[in-house]
């Protein structure tokens, strides 16, 4: 049935799938982050009594360590005691000193979500009554700074090995084997593992830091080592390395028994190694599913497969195009990639890029969420931008499509002209004897021409060997002379190597389609490399569902917080964009008791994810429109991270006043926000 379609329309149909896929999917690998749903005490709330611990909820179940929960009390000391503990469900809490005096206490956490990302907050609460405190809490987020900046090269440079290695294994078995005898095939392949191998292994190192502390100075220890490899992200990146032992040995026989066969016995070996090869790719993609995204939340049944048959789609649709263009740029002039090797990928991307949607469509489902987030998050936003790289390679694509239909075509034709040239050779041959004998005389020249280029290959080999030149060409004086002189040797060695190497330059460049298509596939290539660079960002980047599930959560511990207090408090939540980089976040007000008279009020600024926002400066102002009276400013004073308060803030009357908070996040970004509420 493929054969039916066009060459126009498949690529329209390949256009439209690709963009839609990537509209839909995203990031490929792309899962929920645990966000912090609840804690006790809650935040922002002032109670009577020290409590006995601080617990924790989450959307999902984490893992931590000694220090993934550290509740600081206002001078910025530890007050809390031992290991958290789970106590139930995604539940986790923290023992605390006994004897805990007045004033604000921070609660500061880190901790890995169940898809292998750290993510990290702080919040506070009081005892008795607001304090000032100095307890600090940096605003770096969980798996940044150096350490962060490294684990997401190895991350790249793992996803980039594991796409040449597999790519280019199976553009050699499947499209090209004549590739196997190829040099620059060999080491781009090899390169492949060498590269995954050295990532995992950077990985695995890096891991400790990365989810702690994250000091380049942790990176070597090898009790942060010990942990990692009893987690389960530690577990995978081991079995890759011995998987990678085994892809070790598909490569030597690929490039070594394999290549030595005759065309009868390769396609034997051929359905062996397809075998054996596709199961290792697929156990080095499982490295991936079964540690992050794909193993956790809904369906990971279904997900881990699923996200194994995108990774290995994505691995022989790019890494199979990076091979193409090693063997358009590398391939001997005196045996180049023929054009029906061309037409096997164009025809195994294509499937590749349909297995990529039919993937992508169940992911979309799975994990994207809205269609507001984006533009709402900064998922969305690099999303958005993928779609648009995934859209230009397609393009280019095309492009290289036609170029291999009309490389196609003229293959066709040379072979019915050589075969037509071939019959009318014959022809007079059987009916002119004379031109028989010139045709045994022009053999006769030929086989001349070949002992003069047998002579100076020779030649060559004597001169790299420096073994003297005089044996390869019969003992002439010339040779001798240069044979004598192992510099001279080196010389013509070189030149001749040169020579060589201009002259498969000539031969590869005089071909105009061949050349259009290696340029078209270098495009191609480019563009890849971008997207993956991209796609890896992305798989680290909170996704659009993540952040709507966190707004959800804050919303409804606010709105529980509000109706369950007795004393009548307040409690307004208003979200904010001052229009600059990173100015989008919420703030939060609470007045207690939002009664005529004096009143004590908490201002919390947070980001999207619930994190605390420390901003330069927040303001709020109380308006009550009908009685003209306002606005009443009130300048809160800072008291830690995201946190600032006022005691005695006065309301004169009752009525429906306006509270009106200006943020401001630099010194020229700012905006007021504003909500009514009934005071009093």
């Amino acid at each position: 049935m493929m054969r039916t379609i066009t060459p126009r329309l498949r690529t329209l149909v390949l256009l439209f799938l690709a963009v839609t896929g990537a509209l839909l999917a995203g990031a490929g690998p792309a899962s929920a982050h645990a966000a912090l749903t609840g804690s006790d005490p809650s935040q922002g709330v002032v109670v009577t009594k020290a409590p006995d611990q601080v617990s924790l909820t989450f959307s999902e179940n984490v893992s931590m360590n000694d220090n993934s929960i550290r509740v600081l009390d206002p001078q910025g000391k530890r007050v809390d005691l031992a290991k958290p503990d789970n106590l139930s469900g995604t539940t986790y809490g923290v023992q605390l000193k006994s004897g805990l005096g007045k004033g604000t206490y921070t609660v500061a956490w880190q901790v890995v979500s169940a898809d292998s990302h750290p993510v990290a907050g702080a919040f506070t609460f009081s005892v008795g009554a607001p304090s000032k405190t100095v307890a600090s809490v940096g605003d770096q987020e969980a798996g940044g700074g150096v350490v962060g900046w490294l684990y997401g090269f190895g991350r790249y440079m793992s996803y980039a090995g594991y796409i040449v290695l597999v790519g280019g294994a199976a553009f050699v078995l499947a499209c090209w084997q004549r590739g196997s005898g190829v040099r620059a095939m060999q080491r781009l392949v090899v390169g492949g593992w060498l590269t995954l191998t050295a990532a995992t292994l950077w990985l695995l190192l890096l891991r400790g830091s990365y989810t702690t502390s994250g000091s380049v100075g942790d990176i070597f220890d090898l009790n942060l080592l010990g942990q990692v490899l009893q987690t389960k992200t530690g577990a995978a990146l081991v079995s890759r390395l011995l998987l990678l032992a085994a892809a070790a040995l598909f490569i030597a026989v690929l490039f070594g028994a394999y290549d030595k066969r005759e065309e009868e016995e390769k396609r034997d070996l051929t359905f062996g190694l397809a075998i054996g090869g596709t199961v290792v790719a697929a156990g080095l993609a499982a490295s991936w599913a079964m540690a992050e995204h794909a193993s956790t939340g809904l369906q990971p049944g279904i997900a881990m497969p699923v996200d194994v048959i995108h990774l290995l789609a994505v691995a022989t649709w790019l890494g199979g195009l990076t091979a193409l263009l090693v063997a358009l740029y590398r391939a001997p002039a005196e045996a180049p990639v023929e054009s029906a090797a061309v037409q096997r990928f164009s025809r195994v991307a294509f499937g590749s890029v349909l297995a990529l949607v039919a993937t992508g469509i169940y992911q979309s489902w799975r994990q994207l969420g809205s269609w507001s987030a984006f533009t709402d998050t900064a998922y969305g936003e690099l999303l958005l931008v993928k779609i648009g790289l995934v859209a230009l390679l397609v393009g280019i694509a095309s492009i290289s499509r036609r170029w291999t239909g009309r490389l196609a075509a003229a293959g066709v034709t040379q072979a019915t002209d050589e075969e037509e040239t071939a019959q009318e050779k014959e022809t007079e041959e059987s009916e002119d004897p004379a031109s028989s004998e010139e045709t045994a005389s022009s053999e006769g020249t030929k086989e001349t021409v070949k002992a003069s280029v047998a002579t100076k290959e020779a030649y060559v080999k004597a001169a790299r060997s420096g073994t003297g030149v005089s044996a390869a060409s019969g003992g002439s004086g010339t040779a001798g002379s240069a044979g004598d002189d192992p510099e001279r040797a080196a010389q013509l060695a070189r030149q001749q190597s040169a020579m060589d190497t201009a002259r498969q330059k000539r031969l590869r460049d005089a071909d105009p389609l061949r050349f259009g298509l290696r340029r078209s596939v270098l495009a191609e290539a480019g563009v890849a490399v971008a997207l993956l660079a991209v796609t890896t960002v992305l798989t680290q980047t909170e996704p659009g569902r993540t952040e709507h599930d966190a707004k959800a959560a804050t919303a409804a511990t606010s709105s529980s917080a509000s109706s369950s207090s007795s004393s009548g408090a307040l409690t307004l939540d208003m979200s904010f964009d001052t229009g600059g980089k990173d100015g989008k976040g919420v703030v939060r007000v609470d007045l207690d008791p939002a009664t005529v008279g004096s009143n004590e009020m908490h201002v919390y600024v947070q980001r999207p994810n619930g994190r605390a926002f420390d901003i330069p400066e927040v303001k709020v102002a109380f308006t009550l429109d009908a009685k003209k009276l306002g606005p009443l400013p009130v300048n809160p004073d800072h008291v830690t991270t995201g946190h600032w308060a006022a005691n005695g803030v006065q309301i004169p009357i009752a009525g429906d006043w306006k509270v009106s908070v200006t943020v401001r996040t630099s010194d020229i970004d700012q905006v007021t926000v504003s909500k009514n509420a009934q005071i009093g």
